[in-house]
């Protein structure tokens, strides 16, 4: 056997190991999702009770959900479990991700990426309370309040989750800011202060982020913009610590490369006089050194 098939049955057990690691790390994903499922699926009624209680306790006296379809009953209880089992099965679905990726980064992008995963976690978390308990109230309080009269407000159950899970999930991902920020500065793409100068625009893109991820009102639109302007400074902040001498080094190279410019940037191509009086210099220096011949 000669060395190139040698090297290319190393290259093709590799991948087969890989792929079998990556199959092993699914399953425990799905596992870990089918347990939760499991073990909340008998309290599916009540957990979508604790959901839909920030709209229930501003319904109209009388008033109650209804269900269009015929499995609504059942099915979007279901739907809320498996995502709920989704989400908090997060920690066990990056931590296999982490250990799959972890042995391919170098020891310094482990210290970073580490702390980096908990705190997204953490983070998207913090963004769906933030969500269900500030604001739920307000969006559904202003819900009910403006409507006509004479409509009787009956909210079905399908479309109530859908409207709250889409919620959850912009308000979840809005507070990755603070990391992505991070990551940025980490991989040199950009700086603490060139992001501060970019903040009338983050502004802009945080209002208009917080239209394309919540539902098309103003309230929801405004109560994402603004933590996500809030988080992104708290990015540049974070950043700014955490790079710290990275970044002070950098500005110390930048000022000796101002005050000590190089000499091709000072460079001037001589005119032809010049040239030709250098040359004449030249010549008259070496008739000088010649020596004069003898007797």
């Amino acid at each position: 056997m000669s060395d190139q098939d040698t090297i290319e049955e190393d290259k093709s057990g590799s991948l087969m190991s890989h792929l079998v690691e990556l199959r092993d790390r699914v399953v425990r994903m799905m596992l870990a999702i089918l347990v939760i499922f499991l073990s909340l699926f008998y309290w599916a009624n009540e957990i979508y009770v604790y959901l839909a209680e920030p709209l229930t306790k501003h319904l109209p006296e009388g008033s109650t959900m209804i269900a269009i379809d015929v499995a609504s009953p059942f099915l979007t209880p279901f739907k809320l479990v498996l995502m709920l089992s989704v989400f908090l099965a997060m920690p066990v679905i990056l931590h296999q991700f982490w250990g799959f990726v972890a042995p391919g980064l170098y020891s310094s992008e482990k210290r970073l990426a580490g702390p980096l995963l908990v705190s997204s976690i953490i983070l998207f978390y913090a963004g769906m309370a933030f969500a269900y308990y500030a604001v739920f109230p307000l969006v559904f309080g202003f819900f009910t309040s403006i409507g006509p009269e004479m409509v009787a407000i009956s909210t079905d159950i399908g479309r109530y989750l859908d409207f709250v899970l889409a919620l959850f999930f912009g308000f979840g991902l809005a507070f990755e800011v603070p990391i992505a920020t991070i990551i940025l500065v980490a991989a040199g793409l950009t700086t603490p202060k060139k992001l501060s100068d970019m903040r009338p625009y983050v502004i802009v893109g945080a209002f208009v982020l917080g239209m394309l991820l919540t539902p098309p009102d103003i309230i929801s639109q405004v109560l994402l913009a603004v933590p996500v302007w809030i988080l992104f400074e708290g990015g540049v902040f974070a950043s700014a610590i955490i790079f710290r001498e990275r970044l002070e080094q950098a500005e110390a190279d930048e000022l000796d490369d101002t005050d000590n410019p190089t000499n091709d940037a000072d460079y001037q191509p001589m005119s032809d006089e010049e040239m030709d009086a250098e040359l004449d210099r030249a010549e008259e220096a070496e008739s000088d050194t010649k020596p004069e011949p003898g007797p």
